[in-house]
């Protein structure tokens, strides 16, 4: 028994020795593909594309509730200033202005019948024929009396308005673009009823992306080309810059003026405006990077930049980046990279934030 406990013991302590004394290997770096970005010179194009309107557009609607009861103009037509465009059936509208002056003759005869009322009183009182209850009394029931002279007359303001408004006619010289509606109909005050074009000088609206609507300003001459007439440019200016995005994309409304008139050219016709971009300071300069260098997620764009340690190896840190557009060349960064910065080209899907890689050899990445 005592040479077994023997045997148990000799065997742990010769168990270290037994122990391979072989080194731990180091985790393997997953070997990433990169380059150095520099700022890319020269002004940039850019096209988007647009709709045709008029320089002015007028939704014409009567101000008050009725039944349509004649449309004087049709689609296409031509109207100045002041001429009839729909009228309403005024006929209840009529028998309220009468009655509204039925209403004031009869305020009027009250107030008269007051006042003369109030001077009889006075003199009694002056007399000593009548209180001073008495006076009170009838001096008040001349100012009612007057009040309401004043009301009937405001009401019968608002009826003669309201009779005019059964009448709706043209604010300016322009074209009919449509009539939504037809004679016989019963609309609401503010429903459309024909819309109306004016101004000799077209324009078009485009949506323009984030990225660049900072390099737009009013006054930026672009170039305008219609499908109708391929062949020919329009030299335009433009006037309004949106300072919020639309409603679905983070796209910014812009609107161009042509510098001339033109006969051809009408609303509603598509159109493609050319954007010239200059250079951007070095703060804010033009990057072009291979589309696979660019990751997306829920926080937004990003790239990943190597910081090396050394030859071989360097950690990786996310970059937000604010892109532009796909081009020949590659995808356009304007935000977020500066001249020097080694950004990775492939496999960004495969690491992540602050992880340690393998620098490829430039002949190592070439394909």
């Amino acid at each position: 028994m005592r040479l077994q406990y023997l045997a148990v013991l000799t065997l742990i302590l010769c168990l270290p020795a037994c122990r391979d004394n072989t080194p731990l290997q180091e985790p393997l770096l997953r070997p990433v593909r990169s380059q150095t970005v520099q700022a890319v010179s020269g002004d940039t194009t850019r096209a988007f594309s647009g709709i045709a309107k008029a320089g002015q557009e007028s939704r014409l609607s009567f101000r008050v509730p009725g039944a349509v009861q004649q449309i004087a103009v049709k689609v296409g037509d031509r109207v100045n200033a002041g001429q009839l465009i729909a009228r309403l059936d005024a006929t209840d509208y009529e028998l309220q202005k009468q009655e509204a002056e039925a209403a004031l003759a009869k305020a009027r005869a009250q107030a008269r019948n007051a006042e003369a009322n109030y001077a009889r009183v006075r003199a009694l009182y002056e007399n000593r024929n009548a209180s001073r209850n008495d006076l009170d009394a009838a001096r008040a029931a001349s100012e009612s009396a007057a009040a309401a002279v004043h009301a009937s007359e405001t009401r019968l303001e608002l009826a003669r308005s309201q009779l005019r408004y059964t009448r709706l006619t043209a604010p300016t010289d322009g074209a009919i673009a449509s009539v939504p509606v037809e004679a016989g109909e019963n609309v609401d005050s503010g429903r459309v009823v024909a819309v109306l074009t004016a101004g000799a000088i077209p324009e078009v609206i485009v949506a323009v992306p984030e990225s660049l609507i900072t390099g737009i300003e009013r006054g930026s001459e672009v170039v305008v080309r219609f499908d109708a007439s391929p062949e020919r440019t329009f030299a335009a200016s433009v006037t309004e810059v949106g300072v919020a995005a639309t409603t679905y994309a983070t796209t910014y409304p812009v609107t161009v003026r042509l510098n001339r008139a033109d006969s051809a050219i009408r609303p509603g016709m598509a159109a493609e405006v050319t954007f010239t971009f200059p250079q951007r300071d070095s703060g804010g300069s033009r990057f072009v990077v291979p589309p696979e260098a660019v990751g997306e997620d829920r926080d937004g764009r990003f790239v990943y930049i190597v910081e090396p340690e050394d030859t071989e190896q360097g950690k990786i840190r996310r970059q937000p980046v604010g892109i532009g557009e796909l081009t020949a060349e590659g995808l356009e960064i304007f935000t977020g990279l500066h001249n020097g910065d080694r950004i990775v080209t492939a496999g960004v899907a495969l690491i992540h934030d602050g992880q340690q890689v393998k620098l490829l050899a430039e002949k190592e990445q070439a394909p």
